[in-house]
């Protein structure tokens, strides 16, 4: 038997937005040229950014991936190869 890995990311996006002048989601979304339902999307963990779109969230709160973005593992045992 082979071990997933699967997990959980978290973020910190939404602090991020009020602790800079309290940006919006448009606002963000705007800067990223993105949707705002895709922001919505990232900050309640039902999507995952690319990696260009994290690095470009790094950028713009002058922070980084692991302070914005956190991974939680689970592990578990998959069917045998």
């Amino acid at each position: 038997m082979t071990k997933k890995v699967k997990g959980i990311i978290s973020n910190q996006l939404r602090k991020k937005r009020f602790e800079k002048d309290e940006m919006t989601q448009q606002e963000l979304a705007k800067v990223l040229g993105v949707t705002r339902q895709t922001i919505a999307a990232i900050e309640a963990g039902k999507y995952s950014p690319s990696l260009e779109v994290a690095f470009c969230l790094t950028d713009i709160f002058a922070t980084t991936l692991d302070e914005l973005f956190q991974w939680q593992a689970n592990e578990s045992e998959s069917d045998k190869d």
